[in-house]
This record gives structure tokens, sequence and C-alpha cells, in this order.
């Protein structure tokens, strides 16, 4: 995926306030720049403590909101308390960009590669549907008070497409793709929009 590419926006978005998964890097930290340029707080989670504090330190010298809070998404319990944090110190969250995932190709007939496939499934669905269940409630009350909530989840052209050594990777895209085209018609009465970004590979 390109490290330099970022959610397009072009909205004026003061005064809401954003979470970013897997914004230490690549897509997810150029999205939360481009969240925090056009006026949002961004609480920026991911793992990696000291890339978290170095983009909020970039965002917040040029003049935008940040928080990092590192957070393992694969874990529900630290989601909840990341969410609750985010609360707390930011406001109710609004826009919920759902980023983090892995891809580590390879056979599905090699044995040893049994723990990247487990890895790809834990990762790119499970603690997709954890940041969701962790935000959602925030989402809803955006949407019910402020008229409008945003849920984007990252995909992948590989959820559509055949490509060898990607079984598992492209399984749990088009996983991520179903999820949130049924979520749409979950959410959309609530006044949350949801949508997907679908990077090449």
């Amino acid at each position: 995926m390109p490290s330099t590419t970022a959610l397009r926006l072009s909205a004026d978005l003061s005064g809401r306030v954003a979470v970013v998964t897997g914004a230490s890097s690549g897509i997810g930290a150029a999205t939360a720049r481009s969240l925090a340029a056009h006026g949002a707080a961004v609480a920026l989670l991911a793992r990696r403590a000291d890339k978290l504090d170095a983009l909020a330190s970039e965002i917040t010298a040029a003049g935008g909101r940040a928080l990092a809070v590192p957070t393992d998404v694969t874990d529900a319990d630290a989601l909840a308390a990341a969410a609750t944090r985010v609360r707390e110190e930011l406001g109710t969250v609004s826009i919920l960009f759902n980023n983090a995932g892995i891809m580590l190709p390879g056979s599905s007939t090699d044995p040893e590669l049994a723990g990247d496939r487990r890895t790809q499934i834990d990762l790119n669905i499970a603690a997709l549907v954890a940041s969701v269940d962790a935000f959602v409630d925030q989402l809803v009350e955006s949407g019910r008070t402020a008229g409008v909530a945003d849920l984007v989840n990252t995909s992948s052209i590989a959820g559509e497409n055949i490509f060898p050594n990607f079984a598992v990777y492209s399984g749990t895209k088009a996983f991520v793709k179903h999820y949130t085209t049924t979520l749409r018609t979950e959410l959309g009465a609530e006044h949350v929009r949801v949508g997907d970004v679908a990077p090449g590979i």
C-alpha cells in the first residue's frame, strides 16, 4: 500500500473528534494529518508509542489537536479503555477510521505460516470488529445529537480479486467489505455514515 496515501477530505471538521487506528504509519498517519488539518481533534491508536508521540507532536506543531493513545487493538479491554480516555480528553467520537491491519502473503499449504494466517484474521477481522464495538456507542450518540457521524473501514482490492498466496488476506478483506455494507444498513438510521476505502496492493 502506498505509504503517503491518505483518505481525501474536503469538509470543515472543526468541533469533531476522530479516531484513527493503525495511526503510527502509512495510510493511518497520513489520514490523521489530514483530519487534523481539516479541524478535527484526532486520537491516534496503535501499539508503537514512540511513533504516536512523534505524530501527535507534529500535528500539534502544525496547529492541530492530537492525542496519542498507545493501544493493542487486538485487546478488547484495551480498546474499551482507549474509548473512555478519548471521550474524557477530546470529547465524543464522531469519526472512526478503522485502519489497523496487516498483509502477510504466503502459501496456504505451508504449515510454518499458520501463525501468519491467524495473525491476519486476528487483526484484520477480530480487531476491526472490536474497534467498532468500542466506539459505536459514541458514533451513534454523535449521529443522534449532531445529525452525522462517520465510520470508515479499510478494505482492499484484494477482497474482490484473486491473488495467488493471498488467500487469507483476501478473505479477511472480503469480510471487511461485506461487514461494512451490512453495517451501513444498521447504522444509517442512526445518522452514522458507513463506508470503506479499498487501497491496492
